[in-house]
């Protein structure tokens, strides 16, 4: 189980790849993840957090965790 969010290259390149791996549509997949990553960028704006890893790796981190742990809830 993973807890905590790495901000290490290879293991976020591995992940987009996973998640790719099991889609149907790549293309899909990608818009899926833009617009999370478009959406945590507002709330962290809103919400005067400053995050120290970058929206669009934090999307396809919290994504692939959602494929890997299915009681997690999704978009």
């Amino acid at each position: 189980m993973r807890k905590h969010i790495s901000n290490n290259s290879s293991e976020i390149i591995f992940r987009a790849e996973e998640l790719i791996r099991y889609s149907a549509n790549r293309y899909r997949i990608t818009v899926q993840v833009a617009n999370r990553a478009k959406r945590r960028r507002y709330e962290d704006f809103e919400g005067n957090e400053e995050s120290t890893i970058k929206p669009v790796k934090r999307a396809i981190l919290e994504m692939s965790d959602e494929l890997t742990q299915p009681e997690i809830i999704g978009d």
